[in-house]
């Protein structure tokens, strides 16, 4: 079987849970300035760059991955949310970017395999690409709404750069993930696109999208319906909500999604709301009682955390619905959907 075939046969047996971030973990380890550049020779401070950490300090990023796979998580995203060459370009490290996916994917990847060899479970790896801290869709310039930093050409190619580095190192899906402009998305549908030529065979996609407001928007604007319009030709193996808020806030838009997704449904929220300084407080039960409603109510396929979220919340969403019946995806509506910010239907 395709990694597609195999992924959409377990999530028919159970709900698959979903890693949480790495973020929390690398900070939890304490790493000085001198630990997080190694033996780059990069002459920027390096603290704060946990992407860089995958190539500097792999062994950090092995133990926060297996207490991951402790937890029960089958689907591991690798930790490269700003591994791309313009997020890096704020610490100088460009140059390592090919490094730093390949590494993050190669360490899931063995730590994955060695895990299945033990107990015979199949494990997936994603390879995960953030946003980027450029937009396509909207000025940072409020004298000019017509000017970007970037164009569409330029963020295709970082992507592509990305995901390449990504597959080679191992991973099974490409993950595009806390998208808040939805053409930027759409750059990195077309560099997953552009890949998959070059290697001639299909590389599946993974989509999550990030809401800005509890109106159920993203930042260029489009509500959840409308943004599944909008990607659905790119016939991910799940779509998905991460990211924004906690699971009590993002219940009415999983239910959405739900109902109209062909396909299967991913959502890790973050562990609640942050409190005045910033942090999580959610304890891993109440996380995992919430996402259980999701559950019951055949609303999810796969189950993960996001901001705030640790092993403890990940083992704890993992008992939560052990045993519970997975979702199963609707049929396709054969009627006409497009999208501008409103999702519109033409009447068959």
């Amino acid at each position: 079987m395709t990694k597609r075939e195999e992924l959409l046969a377990a999530a028919r047996e159970a709900i698959l849970i979903k890693d949480g971030p790495y973020g929390t973990e690398i900070q939890r380890a304490k790493l000085s300035a001198e630990d997080y550049a190694g033996e780059t020779g990069l002459a920027a401070d390096q603290k704060g760059n946990n992407d860089l950490v995958n190539l500097t300090q792999p062994q950090v990023i092995r133990a926060i991955c297996d207490s991951y796979l402790d937890a029960g998580a089958r689907l591991l995203a690798t930790n490269t949310f700003n591994a791309n060459r313009i997020s890096q370009a704020d610490y100088g490290a460009e140059a390592l970017v090919h490094e730093i996916n390949f590494s993050a994917a190669r360490i899931i990847r063995q730590a994955c395999d060695a895990r299945t060899a033990q107990d015979g479970i199949s494990r997936f790896v994603a390879g995960a690409m953030g946003p980027t801290n450029k937009t396509l869709s909207l000025s940072p310039d409020v004298e000019d709404p017509g000017f970007r930093e970037v164009t569409f050409d330029e963020i295709v190619a970082v992507y592509r750069e990305q995901a390449a580095a990504l597959i080679e190192g191992g991973a099974d899906f490409i993950l595009i993930e806390t998208v808040f402009d939805t053409l930027n998305c759409k750059a990195a549908i077309m560099a997953v696109r552009q890949l998959e030529r070059e290697l001639g065979r299909e590389v599946p996609l993974m989509i999550s999208l990030t809401l800005t407001d509890l109106s159920g928007r993203n930042l260029s604007g489009h509500t959840v319906e409308a943004f599944w319009y909008t990607v659905r030709h790119a016939k991910p193996v799940a779509i998905g909500l991460n990211c924004s808020f906690g699971a009590d806030q993002l219940r009415p838009h999983v239910q959405l999604l739900s109902q109209i997704a062909d396909t299967l449904l991913l959502a890790y929220p973050n562990a609640g709301l942050p409190n005045e300084l910033g942090e999580y407080d959610e304890e891993p039960e109440t996380t995992a009682s919430l996402v259980r409603i999701w559950a019951d109510n055949g609303r999810v396929n796969i189950l993960g955390g996001c901001c705030g979220s640790t092993p403890d919340h990940i083992a704890a969403m993992a008992r939560a619905v052990d045993g519970v019946t997975p979702r199963v995806p609707p049929k396709a509506d054969e009627a006409m959907q497009l999208a501008g910010l409103e999702p519109f239907t033409i009447a068959a």
